[in-house]
């Protein structure tokens, strides 16, 4: 089956790729590789004339800055409408959201029409913001999302104009008119699959594919001190709770300076930040979360202790235990370095969850029976 995935935020459709390839499908991938992350792309639609160049970088800022027209947007519309004609042969074709253009909803719509003309089998992912997502978190019915920080603060609804922009008329617009015309609704995760069904969606809940032979574990083997490692992301460090772990380890830096090795990156390109953390025990992933997003499961893969979303929902989904296979991180700073205070006294114990950790993901994330899973799903 020749497969078209358009859009990557977290390398999720390229593991999908791996597992469709393994099992002797044709798969593509076109997108913008997500910013600074540089993912691979098979065809890339990256802003390159607004971005790469100066001269014109400052340009179009200062357009975008005056009068709010965003010419990045323009750019990549006209760079994945060049890219139609090759586009007309695909037996299904899956979104990874319904803004998987990353250009102007108005352009989307016409361009999805573009594209659907000649591709018959549709799905859309729903592995982030949505549409209802959102609309569902402003119910305020979890104890708490990555809203929150927005809701306990409007000052920075700044820091949040991604996620607030699907309760736009235009994004809204998209989204129904993606629901119309996809045959099928995907989640990747319990952060989506709960709103989804809340809000009267029908959905199929797939997990996270993790390529669990291009990702090896890793034996924690603690011989000296305890390396934790915290990846800053400037765009979603409210929104991921950023703030809970930095104050954490200002009291574990204090309590424990002879016993750990703290290591804190920024915006990194995800191949540098892979390797950047490959030294880590324990990494702080995120804390507004209720099960595990993308950037945790491959770390859990390598056998990381990692402080993320794990809650008594994902624990009763994969019949867990608290604490078992990674370790569920509150709003909480004091919280957070009570749990780490007691990994860094029992070493044994970060042995343990590191082991379970990759069997939990060999078990639930394996990315051939994830890709077999998608398969029967579009069929």
């Amino acid at each position: 089956m020749k497969i078209l995935l358009i859009g990557e935020y977290s390398r999720l459709h390229n593991s999908l790729k791996e597992g469709l390839m393994a099992l002797g499908h044709e798969v593509t991938i076109v997108g913008c590789g997500d910013k600074f992350k540089q993912f691979p792309v098979d065809f890339s639609i990256y802003a390159r004339i607004c971005n790469d160049n100066k001269i014109a970088n400052f340009l179009f800022k200062s357009i975008r800055k005056v009068i709010g027209f965003n010419l990045e947007k323009i750019e990549k519309a006209i760079r994945f409408y060049l890219l139609l004609s090759k586009l007309n042969h695909y037996q299904h074709v899956q979104l990874i959201n319904s803004d998987a253009l990353e250009t102007y909803p108005i352009l989307s719509r016409f361009l999805y029409k573009k594209l659907f003309q000649n591709i018959q089998s549709r799905s859309l992912l729903v592995c982030g913001d949505e549409t209802p997502i959102i609309d569902y978190l402003f119910k305020k019915e979890f104890k708490y999302s990555v809203l929150t920080p927005y809701f306990e603060d409007n000052s920075i609804e700044k820091e949040f104009q991604f996620p607030l922009k699907y309760r736009n008329d235009n994004y809204r617009k998209t989204f129904n008119w993606l629901v119309k015309n996809c045959q099928k609704l995907i989640t990747s995760d319990l952060d989506y699959e709960i709103p989804m069904q809340k809000m009267g969606f029908q959905t199929t809940f797939i997990p996270n594919p993790i390529n669990t032979d291009k990702i090896t574990f890793q034996n924690i083997g603690i011989t000296d001190k305890i390396v934790i490692f915290l990846g800053i992301n400037r765009l979603s460090y409210s929104k991921k709770g950023i703030i809970y772990f930095e104050k954490a380890l200002e009291i574990i830096r204090e309590k424990y300076a002879d016993k750990i090795e703290i290591i804190v990156s920024e915006n990194l390109p995800y191949s540098e930040y892979i390797s950047t953390y490959n030294r880590a025990h324990i990494l702080l992933d995120q804390v507004f979360a209720y099960d595990q997003g993308y950037n945790a499961l491959e770390a859990m893969a390598k056998g990381k202790v990692v402080f993320t979303g794990a809650e008594t929902e994902f624990l009763n989904q994969y019949q867990l235990q608290a604490d078992d296979v990674c370790i569920n991180a509150e709003p909480n700073e004091n919280e957070i370095a009570k749990k780490l205070s007691f990994l860094i006294e029992d070493p044994e114990k970060i042995n343990k969850i590191s082991k379970n950790a990759r069997k939990f993901i060999e078990k639930e994330h394996a990315y051939k029976i994830i890709a077999e899973k998608y398969f029967t799903s579009w069929n």
